[in-house]
């Protein structure tokens, strides 16, 4: 997984922190109220507790989404671009969404299901004066329904595995932690900065748009070089041929160039051989004359 997608996870979780604000500030709220009796300090670490629930929460769910993406889609994108298309799709898709798009909101009222039925469990973490009450009561906060907590993890989907998925939706997490451990007045301030300015429009459009290039670009350069690729295919084919041919030729000049000589020696052995038995034979010839 690249940097790349771990800054969008992180952006998108602060940008997008005023609606986690609207979802999760009654739920703030109580966990602050139950707190009062707390010294300062205590009271510091007990909120660092539950929001390091939460975000374990989100990675929880980030395993299990990059898990799902591994076993269900990887074995159908091996070997084509689908990987880079569907990660293009779903950056559009959240994009989208931050822009204002609500498409998750079926999504969000089928997680309320879920978050209704661990109602009994939540009312037991009350008051939240020890540090295990505070991670339980973090670990459950993360399946509070937020359409932007859908979004991230369907980006963990198609992460390359689990401990990426895992990973950005840790990142996610700490995205939202500024918004919601600021004071009052900071909130105040974030709120106006980021309603004023667009900042969670302009982190749609930009992710939109690094969808869009994800997925289109890589095609659109592969069909531009296509035949310029296809001519250098032909000239080194060409080149390769004509290197083999001098090659060949080179190799033909140096056999002859090496039995030449060795041809020479036999011929002259061959000569010298057949000398020597004329002479032979002329001597058998005059022993027998003399002899008759």
């Amino acid at each position: 997984m690249t940097m790349a997608l771990l800054a969008a996870a992180l952006l998108m979780g602060f940008f997008g922190s005023p609606h986690c604000l609207g979802m999760c500030g009654g739920l703030v709220t109580a966990f602050g109220l139950s707190m009062k009796d707390v010294s300062p300090t205590k009271r510091r670490a007990l909120v660092a507790t539950y929001h390091l629930g939460r975000l374990s929460s989100y990675a929880l769910l980030g395993l299990l989404a990059g898990f799902i993406g591994t076993t269900v889609l990887e074995p159908l994108m091996k070997g084509n671009s689908l990987p880079r298309i569907l990660l293009g799709a779903v950056l559009v898709f959240v994009g989208v969404t931050m822009l204002g798009a609500p498409f998750l909101n079926k999504l969000e009222r089928f997680g309320m299901r879920f978050w209704q039925y661990l109602s009994p469990l939540r009312q037991k973490v009350f008051p939240l004066n020890t540090f295990p009450r505070a991670l339980t009561a973090g670990l459950l906060w993360g399946f509070l329904p937020c359409g932007l907590v859908y979004g991230a993890l369907l980006i963990a989907v198609v992460a390359h595995n689990p401990l990426s998925g895992a990973a950005l939706m840790f990142v996610f997490g700490l995205g939202t932690v500024p918004m919601l451990v600021a004071t009052h007045e900071t909130v105040g301030w974030l709120r106006d900065k980021i309603g004023r300015f667009r900042l969670r429009q302009l982190n749609g459009a930009v992710m939109v748009l690094s969808g869009l290039a994800v997925a289109v670009v890589p095609m659109v350069m592969a069909n531009m070089h296509g035949g310029h690729g296809g001519g250098h295919a032909q000239m080194d084919h060409s080149s390769h041929s004509a290197m083999m041919s001098e090659t060949d030729a080179h190799n033909i000049d140096q056999m002859n160039h090496d039995m030449t000589p060795a041809m020479d020696h036999d011929m002259q052995d061959m000569d010298n051989h057949m000398d020597h038995s004329m002479h032979d034979m002329g001597d058998d010839a005059t022993s027998m004359h003399h002899g008759q």
